[in-house]
């Protein structure tokens, strides 16, 4: 496999970083754990190169740690630190949100519409074909405001609070249900079909409450081994 391109042409660092995302995500690659690049060439099914490459940008993006001449380490999720990451993507994202509402092509309207009526149409997803559409979302949203420094800025923001919430979805009581989090992104994308950015900015911050709502909930209920795998305690 050629450290360039795919046979598609896709670029394997971007392919090797997106699956590794992926399994940081749905917790695949648990959180505090330490493992070698070899043990994620296996894991993704990438070579040495890509998967090098991709793990200096989650390592960038704080998701990764590297111990020079000791592997890799999953960053933990800190609830502390979501808190505080918290208030700086409710400005950011009512921004960036506000922003697409006044510069969305007819083609992305377009595209938002048809995201919105799957999401209205669809009587249960999981988690994971949730997150599927919710980071097809965040896509669109950063490519219709037509700034590319944003992209760099919200893509670990999404990536962290994405993990918490397929935590709080897949662990917690009252998680169960998606119903909250699916109608809040309809929300936002009606606001952005609106055109009104001070609607769409309303909608925004109403779907950080929800998020911001979790948090409490996962310090409370659930242990912290979850959120850092060197918590588990080893039984006799």
């Amino acid at each position: 496999m050629s450290n360039k391109t795919s046979s598609t042409g896709q670029n394997l660092l971007d392919l090797a970083y997106d699956k590794l995302e992926e399994l940081i995500v749905t917790c695949e690659l648990k959180p505090g754990s330490h493992l070698r690049i070899q043990d994620l060439q296996t894991m993704t099914g990438f070579n040495r190169m890509p998967v090098y490459q991709a793990t200096t940008r989650l390592a960038a993006d704080t998701l990764m740690i590297i111990h020079p001449r000791q592997g890799i380490q999953i960053s933990p999720i800190d609830l502390s630190r979501a808190s505080l990451l918290l208030d700086l993507r409710r400005d950011l994202e009512r921004f960036v949100i506000s922003l697409a509402s006044q510069r969305a092509s007819d083609a992305e309207r377009g595209q938002f519409r048809h995201i919105a009526n799957l999401l209205k149409t669809s009587e249960s997803l999981t988690i994971s074909e949730f997150n599927a559409y919710d980071r097809k979302i965040d896509q669109m949203v950063l490519s219709a405001c037509g700034e590319p420094f944003l992209q760099y800025t919200l893509r670990p923001l999404h990536t962290i609070f994405r993990r918490i919430g397929w935590v709080y979805h897949s662990y917690a009581a009252g998680g169960e249900s998606l119903d909250s989090t699916v109608e809040g992104h309809i929300a936002v994308l009606d606001a952005i079909l609106s055109g009104k950015p001070e609607q769409a900015a309303l909608a925004s911050d109403k779907l950080i409450d929800f998020v911001k709502d979790m948090l409490p909930v996962l310090n409370d209920e659930l242990p912290p081994s979850v959120f850092d795998v060197r918590m588990e305690f080893n039984q006799p």
